[in-house]
C-alpha cells in the first residue's frame, strides 16, 4: 500500500495512537467525576462565599519583630464583635527567625478586657476576655520549612487543625501576617493522618490572605496544595518586593513612595496620637517604625461594613481587590495582582486622588477607602472610653426596602432605568446623613463582561442607574461581546458625627440585552 493510499483510507499508526489517547483521557475524566474527586479541586473564580454569621478568623503573626503587628492586633481586637477569632498564633518570619511572642498577644488581650465593659455600651457580641486568651498560641519556634515535619507540631498548628475539624459550613480565614510555616505544619499533619478525600474537604474550607511571603513556607504550600484558596502577591521573603504589593496601600505612601494620589493625613503618627492612643488599649498602640499596620488589610475586608468583599476577592473593599491569574513561577492560578490590560481587566483601580487627578494602582484599591476605615477605627477606640451619647456610630443602610448589609442582586436590561432608593436609611445618633452612589467599575471581573452604566442623582438618597451596554469598550473596539455583563454599584452613607462614619451597600447588576424567555423577572435578591 502506498503512502498516498494510506493517507486517503485507513488512519496511520500515529493517528490511531492519538485517538486512543483521547479516549483514555475522556474515560479518565469520567472516572474522576464519578469518583467524586472533582469536589476537591480549587473553587472556580466565579464562586461566591454565601454564608450567614461572622467570618471565622485565625491570625498568624510575627508579633514582636517591629511595631506594626502590635498595631494591627489592637485594631483586630476592636472588631472582635464582628469576627469569630478562633486562634491567634505567634509565629516566626524572616524578620524574627528564632522566637515567638504570644505573651504580647496576651497583654493586648488583657487590655481589651479592661475596656470590654465600655465597648458593650455601643454594640453587642464582644467575646469574653478569657475566651480570647485561651485562643492565643505559639506556632513553630524556628524559621521556615526547616521547622516543620514529623513530630514538630506546635500549639498553633494543632489549633488550626482543631478549627478545621469543627463542623461549620463557613470558610476559615487565615490572616497571615508573618511566616507561614505553622500553617504548613498543620497541612502536613493533616496529610499524614487523614485520608486524601478528607484532607481535600478540609483544605477546601481555608481562605488564606498572606501579606506577601515572609518565609519559604508560602511557595511550598501553594505548590503542595494547589487547590488551596490563596490571596498573595508571591515574593521573596526579604521585603525587596513589598513596594509592589497591594497591602502597602494602607499607609505605605511615605516609606514605599508608591501612594501617589493618596491622602496621608490619617496615617501619620500625629493623627494616631490624637485619635487612637487613648484608654487602656489605645495606650498600647505603638508608634510605627516604617508604615502603619501593614498586616491589617488581611482582615480589613472581613469587617461587616456592607461591602462584603470577603465573599470574593475581585469584588474589592477595605482590604483591597485581587484577580484570579497564574503569576510567573507559580504552578497554578491564585488570587493575586496583575492582569490582562488588553481587555482592560487588572487588579488596579482608577481612583480620584487628593490632588484631584485620577491615579491607577494596586495600592489605590485600599487607599481609596482610607478616610472611612481610619475614622471607623477612631470611633471604635472612642467606644473604649466614651458612653453612647458622646460617641459616633455607623449608619444603618436600607436600599429599596432591604435593610442590613448583605449585597443586593438585580437583573437589568440595557437601556432600562432602575431606581435605587435609600431614603429609609437611618443614623443611630439621629444626625443628618450624606449619600454617594458610585459605579465600582473594576469590581466583579471574574464574572466575564464588565458593563457600562450611568448614574444620575448620585449624591442624593434616591439615585437612578441605567445600563448602557453589556460590555465596556476593550482596548480594541472590534473585540466581540458575548453573553451578559456585570456592574457593581456601591452606596456610601456617611453620618455627621465626630468622626464621620460610613456604611455601605453593594448592588450587583446582572446586565443583559433582552429579556430571555427562561430568565427570572427583573428584581432583587440578597445573597
Amino acid at each position: 500500500m502506498s503512502n498516498g493510499q494510506r493517507g486517503a483510507g485507513m488512519p496511520d499508526k500515529i493517528t490511531m495512537e492519538k485517538r486512543a489517547l483521547r479516549i483514555l483521557i475522556h474515560f479518565a475524566g469520567l472516572a474522576l467525576i464519578f469518583s467524586g474527586r472533582l469536589s476537591a479541586q480549587s473553587l472556580p473564580p466565579t464562586h461566591v462565599d454565601d454564608f450567614s454569621g461572622h467570618p471565622r478568623v485565625i491570625v498568624i503573626s510575627d508579633i514582636g519583630n517591629e511595631p506594626d503587628d502590635q498595631m494591627s492586633f489592637v485594631r483586630l481586637l476592636l472588631y472582635s464583635n464582628e469576627l469569630d477569632i478562633e486562634a491567634a498564633i505567634a509565629a516566626t518570619s524572616t524578620w524574627q527567625k528564632a522566637v515567638t511572642h504570644p505573651e504580647t498577644m496576651r497583654t493586648l488581650t488583657e487590655a481589651y478586657g479592661q475596656v470590654r465593659p465600655n465597648l458593650l455600651l455601643h454594640a453587642r457580641g464582644w467575646p469574653e476576655t478569657a475566651e480570647l486568651l485561651s485562643r492565643v498560641h505559639a506556632g513553630q519556634n524556628a524559621y521556615g520549612m526547616a521547622a516543620t515535619g514529623p513530630g514538630k507540631s506546635s500549639s498553633g498548628s494543632n489549633a488550626i487543625v482543631r478549627s478545621l475539624d469543627i463542623p461549620d459550613t463557613r470558610p476559615l480565614w487565615i490572616c497571615l501576617w508573618g511566616g507561614g510555616n505553622t500553617l504548613a505544619q498543620a497541612l502536613l499533619d493533616l496529610r499524614a493522618t487523614r485520608p486524601p478525600d478528607e484532607v481535600a474537604k478540609l483544605v477546601a474550607k481555608l481562605r488564606i490572605y498572606s501579606i506577601s511571603d515572609q518565609d519559604d513556607a508560602g511557595p511550598w504550600i501553594r505548590k503542595e496544595f494547589p487547590d488551596l484558596f490563596y490571596i498573595a502577591m508571591p515574593s521573596t521573603p526579604t521585603g525587596g518586593e513589598y513596594y509592589y504589593a497591594t497591602w502597602t496601600g494602607i499607609s505605605g505612601d511615605a516609606y514605599y513612595r508608591n501612594g501617589a494620589g493618596a491622602d496621608p493625613t490619617t496615617v501619620t503618627n500625629e493623627w494616631l496620637e490624637a485619635n487612637i492612643r487613648k484608654g487602656p488599649l489605645g495606650k498600647l498602640y505603638p508608634r510605627f517604625a516604617f508604615i502603619m499596620e501593614g498586616d491589617t488589610p488581611s482582615f480589613l475586608g472581613l469587617i461587616d461594613n456592607g461591602l462584603n468583599a470577603y465573599r470574593r476577592p475581585d469584588w474589592g473593599g477595605w482590604g483591597g481587590r485581587y484577580i484570579y491569574r497564574q503569576p510567573y513561577g507559580e504552578t497554578h492560578p491564585i488570587w493575586t495582582q496583575g492582569g490582562d490590560m488588553f481587555r482592560r481587566v487588572s487588579s488596579q483601580d482608577t481612583v480620584l486622588g487628593v490632588d484631584g487627578a485620577p491615579h491607577v494602582s494596586d495600592q489605590a484599591t485600599i487607599w481609596r477607602w482610607r478616610e472611612a476605615f481610619q475614622n471607623d477605627f477612631a470611633a471604635r477606640m472612642s467606644w473604649t472610653v466614651e458612653d453612647f451619647a458622646h460617641a459616633s456610630h455607623n449608619p444603618a443602610v436600607d436600599v429599596n426596602g432591604l435593610a442590613g448589609t448583605a449585597p443586593i442582586e438585580m437583573n437589568v436590561e440595557v437601556g432600562q432605568p432602575v431606581v435605587l432608593d435609600a431614603t429609609r436609611s437611618s443614623d443611630p445618633d439621629r444626625r443628618a446623613l450624606h449619600f454617594h452612589w458610585f459605579h465600582y467599575a473594576e469590581a466583579g471581573s471574574a464574572d466575564g463582561n464588565l458593563s457600562a452604566v450611568t448614574l444620575t442623582d448620585a449624591d442624593t438618597p434616591r439615585a437612578t442607574v441605567r445600563a448602557d451596554a453589556v460590555c465596556r469598550p476593550n482596548w480594541l473596539p472590534l473585540m466581540p461581546c458575548k453573553g451578559d455583563g456585570t456592574a457593581h454599584i456601591i452606596l456610601a452613607v456617611t453620618g455627621e458625627g465626630t468622626p464621620q462614619l460610613t456604611s455601605y451597600r453593594r448592588i450587583i447588576l446582572h446586565v443583559h440585552n433582552a429579556q430571555a424567555p427562561d430568565r427570572p423577572p427583573d428584581g432583587k435578591t440578597t445573597l
